[in-house]
Order: structure tokens, then sequence, then C-alpha cells
């Protein structure tokens, strides 16, 4: 079992945080754990430059209702991003970050931190390789259905004692690390496909290109091919593409959301152009995929 100085002490304890959200749940003060802080919010329906200081905890956030157009400033260029129900945010330790947003509809989260210590443990459980918390991030991004139910079940978790709290604690670190362990890729030549990697999950719905991935990660189009394809075993748009089935994958299993929409959050143009690429790679149409 972990005190509370385990943490970052009240973590954003010098935020105006009254400005920005409202709690909805708070598991130290509701439940009295100290293994896991679990926090629910609203938001306002729009903010200019929330400034979060860094903090060692692994911070995970997942948005649970409302849509918001977001600017996401970690001290280079601001990366914008959509956050609609069910997506996950991996708040890198240790980096400071300063948020703006508008949200067309009302905006709810819940966000978990697990403390540092029980991040190190699990890390060294795991053979004490140093997490690549980019590549962990950029995982997390595409989508966890698991990561996505436990918090959503911890946040209204009650009756149920510190043990709960220090189990889960361990499981959440032990799955987020396990699974961006194939995302790390070796070598400082690969960084470039690992960001490329992350482009590609972070803007999937977006019509991107090959050249427009390799001019973001600083290499010809020649050059990237080719460091890619010997990290990965695979061409960038096989990539690509695979990463699009596999969102679309999810989302026919976990929402009701049409085949029209899946599409459209998976960067294809059309329902028949998803429906054509989920037939050959999985063998089934999307609409049987679901049924069975």
């Amino acid at each position: 079992m972990f005190e509370s100085a385990d943490f970052d002490l009240a973590p954003y304890a010098g935020l105006d945080a009254a400005a920005y959200v409202r709690h909805t749940y708070n598991s130290w003060d509701d439940v009295g754990w100290r293994s896991l802080l679990v926090q629910g919010f609203t938001h306002a329906a729009e903010a200019e430059h929330v400034p979060l200081p860094a903090v060692s905890d692994l911070h995970l956030v997942l948005c649970v209702a409302g849509n918001a157009d977001m600017s996401i400033h970690t001290g280079g260029k601001p990366v914008r991003r959509r956050w609609v129900p069910g997506h996950l945010e991996l708040m890198v330790p240790g980096r400071a970050t300063s948020m703006s947003y508008r949200a067309t509809s009302r905006l709810s989260t819940i966000q978990v931190h697990i403390p540092s210590l029980t991040v190190k443990r699990t890390t060294g459980a795991l053979g004490g390789r140093e997490p690549d918390f980019e590549a962990l991030s950029a995982a997390l991004r595409a989508g966890d259905p698991v990561v996505e139910q436990l918090l959503r079940s911890l946040a209204g978790a009650s009756g149920v004692s510190d043990l709960y709290a220090e189990s889960a604690a361990a499981f959440l670190s032990t799955h987020v690390l396990t699974a961006g362990r194939n995302e790390r890729l070796p070598g400082p030549e690969h960084a470039a496909v690992r960001a490329g990697v992350a482009i590609m999950r972070e803007r999937l719905a977006e019509p991107l290109t090959l050249a427009t991935i390799a001019a973001e990660v600083h290499l010809s189009v020649y050059h990237f091919v080719r460091v890619f394809r010997e990290a990965t075993g695979q061409t960038p748009h096989r990539y690509l593409i695979q990463l699009r089935i596999e969102r679309a994958r999810r989302l026919l299993v976990t929402t009701s959301l049409s085949v029209e929409q899946i599409a459209g959050r998976c960067g294809f143009a059309s329902p028949g152009a998803l429906s054509s690429a989920f037939l050959r790679h999985t063998g089934v149409r999307p609409s049987a995929y679901r049924k069975n």
C-alpha cells in the first residue's frame, strides 16, 4: 500500500482547476484510496493555455463524453487532436504540457494517476528496460478497450478497499507497459520510424500521404520507406492500412457506430472502401465481423 507521498502530492496542486473543471469523483476522498488516484471531471466549454506542470506519475486520461478540438503543446509545435468518447491520452511523465480546447458538447473525462513507484516496480519485473513513453502514448491513442473499460469501472468504484486500488494500479501499469513494448523500434535512425508511426496513429482519420509523413519526420520519401521497411518488415502504406483496419475492428465490436461513421473515423473515403480493405485483411465484410 502506498501513501499519498508516493504520488506527486495533489497532482497539479498549483493549478486553479476550478476555472476549468468540476470534480465528479475523487478516489482519495470518496473511497479513501492511496494506491491509485482516480478522478472524474466535467470541463468548461473552452479554455486557453491550461498549464499542466510535469509530474512523475503515469497519468491516463479517458474522454467519456463530449467532443472537443484540442491543441496540446509540449515545447515544440502544438499538436491538434480530436477528443471523442473513448479517446485515450497518456501524459508523458516529467513533461510539462499546455492545453487549449473548444468543446462542441459537454466534455467529461476520467483521469487516473498511477504512482511512479508502481511503474518502476513493473518496469523491473518486465526486465528493466526503460519505457518509451512516446511510443506508449501513441499506442494508447489508437485505442485500448481494456484500459478504457477498466478506467470506466474505477471511476464508479465504492465500498472497496485500497487493496483493490493497489491491484488495479499494478494491472494497469503492466498492461500499458506491455502493450507498448512492440512499438519501440531499435536504433537512433528509427526514431523517425517511431515518429512516423505516431503520426499515423494520431491522424488515422485524415487523408495522410507518404510524402506528408516523410516530410514531417525530416526524411526523403525513399529514405523513409527504406528505414521503415527495415524496422517493421512492411511498407508505410501497408502499415497504415493495418492500423486503420485494427481501429475499425475495435469500433465494430465496442460501439454501435454505423459502418459509414467508422469509415470516416478510420480514414477510409467511403463505406465501400472500408468494406473492400476489411475483406482483404480479415476475410469477412465489416457487417459480418460485427454480427459474429
